[in-house]
């Protein structure tokens, strides 16, 4: 089942139809000469050469701006484009990790060649490693300094919650790379894990990211992927639930202003029985090219019986002239399932929530930002560590204060 919506400042559209891009044959045709319709056939492999450039025809780069790419489709020569520093947690940081050194690739595999390219450049893996029964109670933080536009990195990260285990990890994005960026992350069993992608690159930042992750027997993660900054961001998370009753919460937050491309393509992959999957991303677009791409698939694999799953994605257009691209995918190989389907939604404010507020004595500007606040806040709140929600509703507070367009001008 495939639900497309593409909207250039459109009503909401939430009818299904065939997703196009399934008929447009993935690089992995060059290598089986059969062409790829769902995120689980896709080519994988450590090997660079097995991709090819990307041309922008491919199915999983055809809504990206590969032209601006294009710098992450070599090798990183000098691999000094971001400094790491974990600046808070830093005895939960264990030996760094070279390939081929476990945990390194126990589960991660390169799906396209920026991730590829970053497995080999990146000569080691930050590993962050959270003890066996070990409950921590502030996040582990990790800063990302990028060392200026022109400076190219590639990365890996390597976290890993050990048996009923407990623990957040926060990724912070500053300043401005071109960087190509792996993110592993195992939570084995009975473990509890929240990791927090926010990316506030300087504008002209390019950031592709791999975030892949799997989660054992009753272990849970939360994954949180929050994008302001950056001219192109693509952070494509894939989480497995690989072990009986295990949980998994993807939420996603992304607010593109004129210029800025931001886009995630997520994959829950509920692969043990009685697993349950959240999917909720939202995106809000103020500006003149302001772009964001949302691409969600679930496989409900054959031994996932009794398994609830649900993905939706909703987005919120400002400003004439914006676009948001949203397909939702739904694949079930299984008919013994709790429940399991998805959403999009792409539109502008809702009237009547804005007249309700104007009746009530509040001005037009205000009441729009109100419901803008009031539909981001879902995700923000869903984040659960209160500091960080602070800091991104006063973020959110900055763009539109700083946005054009309806906001303050009423238009």
């Amino acid at each position: 089942m495939t639900m497309s919506t593409t909207a250039q400042q459109a009503p909401e559209d939430t009818h299904a139809h065939v997703d196009p891009a399934a008929q447009v044959a993935d690089t992995s045709a060059r290598v089986t000469g059969v062409p790829v319709q769902t995120r689980s056939e896709r080519l994988r492999s450590f090997e660079p050469a097995d991709f090819g450039v990307p041309t922008g025809r491919e199915v999983n780069w055809k809504h990206a701006p590969v032209a601006r790419l294009k710098p992450l489709f070599a090798a990183a020569e000098a691999n000094d484009g971001v400094t790491v520093e974990v600046t808070a947690g830093a005895e939960f940081v264990a030996a760094p990790l070279k390939a081929g050194e476990a945990p390194r690739g126990e589960y991660f595999v390169p799906e396209d060649l920026p991730a590829a390219i970053a497995w080999h450049g990146a000569t080691e893996a930050l590993h962050v490693r959270v003890p066996r029964e070990a409950e921590i109670a502030e996040p582990i933080v990790v800063q990302i300094t990028g060392q200026g536009a022109d400076r190219r990195a590639d990365g890996h990260l390597v976290i890993e919650a050990l048996e009923h285990s407990k623990a957040t990890v926060v990724l912070r994005h500053s300043g401005a790379a071109q960087y190509a960026q792996n993110v592993e992350i195992i939570a084995r069993d009975g473990s509890a894990l929240t990791v927090v992608s926010v990316q506030q690159w300087n504008d002209d930042a390019i950031h592709a990211a791999a975030h892949q992750t799997r989660v054992d027997r009753d272990a849970s993660v939360r994954h949180v992927v929050v994008s302001f900054g950056g001219g192109v961001v693509r952070v494509n998370p894939n989480l497995e639930l690989a072990g009986a009753g295990s949980h998994g919460e993807m939420f996603g937050l992304a607010f593109s202003d004129s210029g800025q491309h931001l886009e995630s393509q997520v994959y829950l992959h509920h692969k043990g029985p009685e697993t349950t999957g959240d999917v909720l991303y939202k995106g809000a677009l103020q500006g003149e090219s302001a772009r964001t791409v949302w691409i969600g698939d679930v496989l409900i694999g054959p031994d996932a019986t009794g398994t609830d799953s649900y993905e939706a994605n909703r987005n919120l257009v400002l400003t004439n002239g914006a676009r948001a691209d949203s397909i939702p995918n739904l694949e079930i190989q299984t008919g013994d399932i709790k429940g399991a389907g998805h959403a999009s939604a792409t539109g502008r404010f809702d009237d009547e929530q804005l007249f309700y507020l104007q009746a009530r004595g509040i001005s037009e500007g205000e009441a729009r930002r109100l419901v803008v606040l009031g539909f981001l806040s879902e995700t923000v709140q869903k984040i659960g560590i209160p500091s960080l929600e602070e800091e991104l509703t006063a973020l959110i507070e900055k763009e539109l204060a700083e946005g054009a367009g309806p906001i303050g001008a009423g238009a």
